[in-house]
């Protein structure tokens, strides 16, 4: 399945990335998932997106939880809890 990804603020700044499609594997169902899999890239992945950073995610620019199911051709941003200024 093919999804797009979307980076705002300090973590697209860290991943040098505001956005990127990826085809994921079948076991990827969830948001959550989907974080999971790009921490499994390791390195800076890992890191901007650890289970430890607050981070709020979003899945076809809603504000959901890791649990929310994905489908074909969706939408995850992630993004830091507080943007703007």
């Amino acid at each position: 399945m093919k999804i797009e990804l979307r980076f705002f603020a300090s973590v697209r700044e860290a991943l040098g990335a505001t956005q990127e499609v990826v085809d994921l594997p079948d076991h990827v169902k969830t948001v959550g998932d989907v974080r999971a899999f790009l921490m499994g890239r390791g390195g800076l992945w890992m890191e901007v997106l650890s289970p430890e950073k607050a981070l709020r995610m979003a899945y076809d620019h809603n504000m959901v939880e890791p649990d929310t199911l994905i489908q074909e051709g969706g939408e995850v941003a992630f993004f830091p809890p507080v943007t703007g200024g």
